[in-house]
């Protein structure tokens, strides 16, 4: 159930602004355990125009999950998986970082939260950007498109993702463009990167993994021709430098150093996988799967 609502905004050295919305808490798993859980928002297209949010008629809203020293942390780390998306497909959800002032108020007691979170846009400004068209049934991977899923799967392997699947379209979208299924990742709060206090090793459609922790990483793509793989080895190794340079570029925004620190180490570990022909064998092209 969508309520009436005000957004209250300020972009850059702007004056403050207010937006007319219809909010709703979304998520599964959010939406029953976070102290702040996520927001599905609805604009329309005559209150957007002209504003900052013009061209957005849905847009999605993370907020930190539970109230510990890291919320914030966490955030942006879940944040910097998006980022690092843009580099590995055109076919992403783009993102925008926001500082929110949260009171909660609560009879006579009120508390003020100053919080980070970002809005995640639409599908529909996603397919409309690249010219294609949703698929809203499950297709095997092996018949999307082959360097789209590959670079998908390497991406997941990086950020230490298993709560994923293109074929149920589990965290995942998928469009239809020219003559090709490209899936289209989301939702990163159960990666090893985030590391979130909640998180579990994922169990998509009941099946149980090799792992015990999200901070151990399982690749969990598919065999396919071995020149694709090399080919999307490549393109990661030769973006490293750019990746790295998102993460560093937010190091000022983390609270907590370690954080940072922590983030970068797991980020950097998996080039490190890549450019070792052993290692790349065991960790990547040995347990991807036939079916």
């Amino acid at each position: 159930t969508y309520i009436d609502s005000e957004l209250e905004y300020m972009a850059g050295d702007e004056d403050w602004k207010t937006l007319e919305v219809k909010i709703r808490a979304r998520g599964n798993y959010r939406r029953e355990n976070c102290f702040f859980p996520p927001v599905k928002m609805k604009i329309k297209k005559s209150v957007a125009a002209g504003t900052l949010f013009e061209g957005n008629k849905k847009l999605k809203l993370v907020l930190p999950c539970v109230l510990q020293r890291d919320y914030n942390d966490k955030v942006l780390k879940e944040y910097i998986a998006y980022k690092l998306y843009e580099l590995v497909s055109p076919y992403h959800f783009n993102t925008r970082l926001l500082e929110i002032d949260f009171t909660d108020e609560k009879g006579q007691k009120v508390k003020n939260y100053e919080i980070k979170g970002f809005f995640i846009e639409d599908i529909d400004g996603v397919k409309d950007r690249c010219e294609g068209k949703q698929i809203k049934r499950s297709i095997h991977p092996l018949e999307q498109d082959d360097l789209c899923s590959v670079r998908n799967d390497f991406f997941q392997f990086m950020i230490g993702n298993t709560d994923y699947s293109s074929a149920y379209r589990h965290n995942e979208k998928l469009l239809f463009v020219d003559n090709n299924i490209m899936p289209v990742p989301y939702d990163f709060d159960m990666s090893g990167l985030v590391d979130a206090s909640y998180a579990v090793v994922s169990q998509v459609q009941g099946e149980v993994l090799d792992i015990t922790q999200v901070t151990q990483r399982l690749y969990r793509g598919f065999k396919r021709n071995p020149a694709v793989y090399q080919s999307v080895r490549q393109e990661f190794l030769n973006n490293k430098s750019k990746m790295l340079a998102i993460v560093d570029d937010l190091e000022s925004s983390f609270e907590d150093p370690k954080e940072f620190s922590q983030a970068r180490r797991f980020i950097n570990y998996f080039f490190e996988v890549l450019e070792n022909e052993k290692t790349y064998r065991k960790e990547i092209l040995s347990v991807a799967r036939l079916k």
